[in-house]
């Protein structure tokens, strides 16, 4: 059952903190998890103090700190901390991550406080930045254009490309136009029965899309093995060497495996990045052999369910989720 009251969500947090001390590998997500519950709990300094533990962390580097900034500057604007989040959030767009999600935070954050301008010009920078124009919209991206389309309405300016490519992207049966109406929230007020019926429609349909964002908490995952950790796999369990002929090879199926499945339709897809001592204690608690191949997707949808998974694909700019110093165009997204 969901947490739904203040106390319920205390007790998640805490919990979550106890799997991270089981599994420090998997701290950061699951650190990031309790601190949302925090918030929703009203808990909202004990959340902040979990940011803060993970940015200041020396031991176990952690790899998106521009997120975690981002969450704790909208964390601490809720509760009157305006100055610091604002410094914040101008270093995330100073230091240009090549990740949506720190983007999106903030620019919710600005535009939740009637920043209008400030969200806008977040979300055209994040566009600029993460889209080479003609690319396919990459799934973590779909979310800025959209966000920025809800800011312009609320601005009340043209149309413009980006703006006809969120209505490309949109799938719902009310159109984004209609979902993005400032004047939707007069209708709430309305006496007639017609405008509030339409203010039903819109509203089911933008429930509809939310739950089916929801239905896919987390993605649909492949497991990628860097060089050094294929070849220690392949050394203790060489039963295993029939799922990996080489690990060029590894790589090649998985950009092929990836494709395939976004060629029928799948969302969400990512990858998840293994290490033979995970590997090693999923198998000892699932009681089963290592070198079982049937194991192995098994390890990459619980890695997915942690928070490992990087989406795929990225962007045709961005650095290749193989781990090559190379943009993908240039590497396993060429072709």
């Amino acid at each position: 059952m969901r947490p739904d009251t203040p106390a319920d969500h205390i007790t998640e947090a805490e919990r979550l903190l106890r799997t991270a001390a089981q599994y420090p590998e998997d701290h950061e997500p699951l650190f990031l998890q309790a601190a949302a519950h925090l918030e929703l709990a009203g808990e909202r300094a004990r959340a902040s103090t979990l940011y803060d533990e993970l940015l200041g962390s020396t031991e176990t580097p952690i790899e998106h700190p521009h997120l975690v900034k981002a969450l704790k500057a909208a964390n601490l604007w809720e509760y009157g901390h305006e100055a610091e989040a604002r410094a914040i959030i101008d270093g995330i767009r100073a230091a240009g991550p090549l990740d949506a999600a720190p983007w999106e935070i903030a620019a919710e954050t600005l535009e939740a406080h009637d920043e209008l301008e400030a969200a806008h010009d977040f979300f055209s920078t994040a566009l600029t930045l993460l889209l080479s124009p003609g690319d396919e919209v990459p799934y973590s991206v779909q979310s800025l254009v959209t966000g920025r389309h809800r800011v312009r309405r609320l601005m009340g300016v043209a149309h413009d490309a980006w703006d006809e490519l969120a209505d490309t992207l949109h799938t719902a049966a009310v159109p984004l136009d209609e979902l993005h109406d400032p004047k939707r929230l007069w209708s709430l007020g309305s006496s007639d029965p017609g405008e509030l019926q339409a203010e039903i429609n819109r509203l089911r349909a933008e429930l509809g899309t939310y739950r089916s964002a929801l239905s896919r908490p987390f993605p649909v995952a492949v497991l990628r093995w860097p060089e050094d950790e294929l070849r220690e796999l392949l050394a203790a369990y060489p039963e295993l060497s029939q799922e990996y002929l080489s690990h060029q090879d590894h790589l090649a199926r998985l950009e092929a495996a990836l494709r395939d499945l976004h060629a029928t339709g799948t969302p969400n897809l990512g990858i998840v990045t293994g290490t033979v001592p995970s590997y090693e204690a999923f198998a000892a608690s699932e009681a089963a052999s290592p070198s079982d191949p049937d194991l192995l997707p098994q390890y990459a949808t619980t890695l997915a369910a942690r928070g490992r998974a990087v989406p795929w694909p990225p962007a045709r700019s961005a650095a290749c989720w193989c781990g090559e110093e190379r943009a993908y165009r240039e590497c396993h997204g060429a072709g």
